[in-house]
């Protein structure tokens, strides 16, 4: 029996909610749940509420199992789960910026999304208040001869804005602390209220360079609700487009990391194939970033056979060209003294918080839900997911490589044994509440979709959750005793989205 079986066998499990099982329970089970997790027992994929209810989802690694814990009818607040778990800080932070549940005994009490910036308070609660101005206090650093550097919101380059709060002696970072949400969207009260359609078109705006994978996980979110079944054709597309986008933004990612090392000829050629990536998709689908392709019931565009044979000379002409870039960069002295041993992440956080993709994967954390929670037609197809240990700046690039040569082997796969038939089911009436949840294995790691629909048809509640919640954090342990100069490669190394974990 699954360590989660009896967390769940505690409550009432809610009907109508697919495919992971929810319970509603107690404090003491929920205390309970947080312990489990606090021990290693168990992984958080999100944490989140609603105006009166808070949800938790929790993975049990070893089992293959995962399930969602709540607790409902609260009046003002719950038992903190960052009070035993450090990665639930900035979820509870941002849980209660939202919706003004406050979680008792939260370690850290500052506002986290909420900026002051706003017409409300708790947007998402019942507990609106006009807002008010406040200073945002960065955490204390004590020693002899340290300063300060602020860098951001604004950055020098065409990026998104986030602050960085350094703390130094002399060259050495003593201290990195993040201030994020300059661009919270509002994604989450968009969705209340919104027809299907419109959801996934806000699913794929959640974070852009991840448009498919977002509306990947919010359209099997949707059809674990509604029972809906998906033409075969369509679940292979769907693939397909999430393998193109994973080796378009790694490609991107590798020139970046050592375009940041003073190696600008690695930028310039992983820029030519990632631009060939994306005329592809476009040619294929219709869109470069294959944006409002992917739908609840299948997708919005067939593969005609001039795209096919489109795809399948881009795999030839990648499969040749890219080797030689992995030798450059292998080859290459200059790079390897920046990357190796820089920016290393220890095993044992990447572990506690549950970190997902190139980030976890390159610190020894074997996670890959295509693989471990697999969904069609993933089953289906042959891939090792690439694991090393070192979880240095090196590493996250040598990961990035190794997937690279997996999606162009799923590639080759899903384009010689794509089935035929239709590529979209019609959605049918819901008639009841309806729940359904997903997590689908984006570039930098799984992305988690949950969502409510009214009888109507609507989306009552949806949550989103981006694998940079779990990342960031780990950045700021990842440069402590680098010198600042590393850390624009540190960061690019990681490439957290700001848009994803901003909302």
């Amino acid at each position: 029996m699954s360590m989660l079986d009896d967390l769940i066998g505690n409550g009432w499990q809610v009907s109508h909610h697919g495919p992971w099982p929810r319970a509603v329970t107690d404090s003491s089970t929920w205390k309970s749940a947080a312990s489990r997790l606090s021990e290693g027992q168990l992984t958080m994929l999100g944490l989140w509420g609603e105006r009166n209810a808070v949800h938790m989802a929790l993975l049990d690694e070893q089992a293959g199992k995962s399930a969602i814990l709540s607790l409902e009818k609260l009046h003002d607040g719950y038992p903190s789960i960052a009070r035993y778990h450090p990665p639930a800080i900035r979820l509870e932070r941002t849980l209660r910026d939202l919706t003004g549940l406050e979680p008792a005994g939260l370690p850290d009490s500052r506002l986290w999304i909420d900026h002051g910036r706003w017409d409300l308070r708790f947007p998402l609660g019942e507990r609106s208040t006009p807002v008010s101005e406040y200073s945002y206090a960065f955490l204390p650093v004590e020693g002899e001869n340290l300063h300060q550097i602020p860098v951001g919101p604004v950055h020098a380059g065409i990026i998104e804005p986030g602050h960085f709060r350094f703390t130094a002696n002399g060259e050495t970072v003593v201290r990195l602390e993040e201030r994020l949400g300059y661009v919270h969207k509002g994604i989450e009260a968009l969705m209340a209220g919104a027809d299907l359609a419109r959801g996934v078109q806000l699913a794929g705006r959640t974070s852009g360079d991840s448009s498919v994978a977002y509306a990947y996980a919010f359209s099997l979110a949707a059809e674990a609700a509604l029972g809906l079944e998906v033409p075969l054709r369509a679940v292979w597309l769907r693939a397909l487009m999430a393998e193109l986008e994973r080796i378009a933004n790694h490609l991107g990612d590798i020139g970046a990391i050592c375009n940041d090392a003073a190696f600008a000829l690695m930028l310039a050629h992983c820029g030519v194939l990632r631009e060939q990536v994306l005329r592809a998709a476009d040619a294929a689908f219709g869109h470069r970033l294959m944006r409002d392709r992917i739908l609840p019931g299948g997708v919005a565009a067939d593969l005609d056979g001039n795209a096919k044979a489109g795809l399948q000379a881009l795999h030839a002409e990648l499969s040749r060209k890219f080797p030689a870039l992995v030798e450059l960069y292998d080859n290459t002295a200059s790079l390897q003294d920046r990357t190796v041993g820089a920016g290393t992440l220890g095993s044992g956080l990447a572990r506690q918080y549950g970190a997902g993709g190139y980030v976890g994967r390159a610190a020894g954390r074997s996670f890959d839900t295509r693989r471990d929670l697999a969904y069609p037609p993933y089953d289906e197809l042959t891939f090792d997911v690439p694991l090393l240990n070192d979880g240095d700046v090196n590493a996250r690039v040598w990961i990035r490589i190794r997937e690279v040569e997996q999606g162009l082997s799923l590639i080759r796969q899903i384009l010689d044994r794509l089935p035929g038939g239709s590529v979209l089911s019609d959605v049918p009436p819901v008639n009841e509440f309806r729940e359904g949840v997903a997590l689908v294995e984006g570039f930098r790691g799984d992305i988690l979709a949950w969502l409510r629909l009214t009888p109507e048809g609507r989306i009552e509640r949806c949550h989103l959750r981006d694998p940079s919640w779990f990342q960031w954090p780990l950045l700021e342990a990842a440069i402590k005793d680098n010198i600042v100069a590393d850390f624009p490669l540190c960061n690019k190394s990681f490439n957290c989205s700001y848009s994803g974990h901003d909302l």
